[in-house]
């Protein structure tokens, strides 16, 4: 067994990574890689001859400075599962049903549009989290697929989230607003903790942005559904709750997007290369 060190000096973002991924799949499934975005440094376990990995890395665009290569023991691969990801992901399914059982159950109950939005967000993020669970350790091809299938699901529930609006608007509806603010403020404590959770992860493969992203997305639909209870206490009027539960319809659907399109395959990924270098992950 083989440790070949490689700097690639335009590993600068998470596409990178995703690329590169790809390239060993295609070369040995096999190799195991170590990922440093800080020095901007890969390190490849292998069998094969390193030129073949140099040759992956011209081939994607992502030409690599040889650094080092020693033989060592199978005993002295890192452990590079991503059991860490899984024991994460473990905990945010968890708090994000419990979450949705709370949510709907109360929802209905207070009449509030929003709640029942952000709990219909709860189980869409549960749906993702139970997904990216399944993907961790798998090709790059079963991420990607997993992460399409999340972003549907969480387009298919805004769409239901902006149906529900629709029918209190038109049947009306009385929200309690101290239910909206009192359970707001608990998914809202159980949303800081997910991020927490998942922020040592918001850079890795796609499953996991996938995570960061509806974590992220939570914390500013549980403050909007806080604010909206406060306004329905003091105007009487159910309007600021149907215009957060659209609020979160949209929400949910612009983060459904955003994972498809971080889904789709890598040439595509590719031609974007540069241009999240230069903005989103810069």
């Amino acid at each position: 067994m083989k440790k070949t060190k490689v700097h690639v000096k335009k590993m600068d973002c998470p596409s990178e990574i995703k690329l590169i991924e790809g390239m060993i799949e295609k070369v040995d499934q096999s190799i195991k890689i170590e990922f440093d975005l800080v020095d901007r440094t890969v390190s490849f376990y292998h069998n094969n001859d390193a030129s073949s990995i140099l040759k992956g890395l011209d081939d994607i665009s992502l030409s690599g400075t040889f650094i080092s290569s020693e033989d060592i023991l199978e005993s002295e691969i890192p452990d590079i599962t991503p059991s860490v990801e899984a024991k994460t992901l473990r905990y945010l399914l968890a708090i994000n049903l419990t979450m949705f059982l709370v949510e709907i159950f109360v929802g209905f109950y207070a009449e509030s549009t929003g709640l029942i939005a952000d709990g219909l967000d709860m189980l869409a993020d549960s749906f993702v989290y139970g997904i990216s669970l399944y993907a961790v350790g798998k090709s790059i091809a079963v991420k990607n697929r997993t992460a399409f299938l999340s972003g549907i699901m969480q387009i298919t529930l805004g769409v239901l989230c902006l149906v529900e609006v629709g029918r209190k608007f038109y049947l009306g509806s009385e929200p309690l607003s101290n239910y909206m603010i009192g359970i707001s403020i608990i998914a809202l404590i159980a949303n800081v903790w997910c991020l927490a959770l998942i922020h040592r992860h918001k850079d890795g493969e796609v499953h996991m942005k996938a995570s960061w992203i509806f974590s992220a997305n939570d914390v500013i639909v549980n403050t909007g559904v806080i604010i909206s209870g406060v306004l329905v206490y003091f105007f009487k009027t159910n309007i600021p709750d149907l215009i957060i539960g659209a609020f979160v319809a949209l929400i949910v659907i612009k983060g459904g997007i955003t994972i498809i399109k971080l889904s789709r395959p890598q040439k595509e990924q590719a031609k974007e290369k540069q241009e999240c270098c230069s903005s989103k992950c810069s």
